[in-house]
């Protein structure tokens, strides 16, 4: 089983959520999620998230609270990488607060674009499983940092 860690922002301002646009690279469309992604070899998961933030969407930003980790296991028979075997994401979810900066699709990436989203329209897009973990996160603050697992299918990818 391969295995991943991605560190992801909680941007939360006025009832809006920051969401990016993520497009498939196996051209199977796109979806909503938050700003983050994979936590490089030697990287703290802390600096990862505002890097990505940076990448991602062209903000500046700052953290403000560790809210929990995710894990998930994406059965092989659903991965985009056929072939490969069970994979398990490992997400640390943070609360981060933009500082600065102007949005912007990610510069030779996979983010098309960045939008304040009202927190009511989240539950109509087609979005990733991790968005609606990390609301979750942010809404309850669990002191365990654990929500229950959110279901895939419909709207809702992997």
């Amino acid at each position: 089983m391969s295995q991943r860690v991605g560190a992801y922002a909680v941007c939360v301002d006025d009832g809006r959520v920051l969401l990016a646009r993520y497009v498939s690279p196996f051209g199977d469309g796109s979806w909503w999620t938050l700003p983050g992604g994979g936590v490089e070899q030697n990287e703290d998961p802390f600096d990862a998230v505002t890097r990505e933030v940076a990448e991602e969407t062209g903000y500046e930003s700052v953290v403000e609270e560790m809210l929990g980790v995710d894990s998930r296991v994406v059965p092989a028979a659903v991965r985009r990488l056929w072939g490969r075997g069970d994979h398990q994401n490992l997400g640390i979810f943070y609360a981060v607060r933009v500082t600065g900066g102007t949005t912007r699709p990610e510069p030779n990436g996979e983010t098309a674009e960045s939008v304040w989203t009202p927190l009511t329209d989240v539950p109509e897009l087609r979005r990733a499983a991790l968005v609606d973990v990390g609301i979750a996160l942010w809404q309850s603050r669990p002191r365990t940092g654990h929500v229950p697992a959110v279901a895939v299918g419909g709207l809702v990818e992997h």
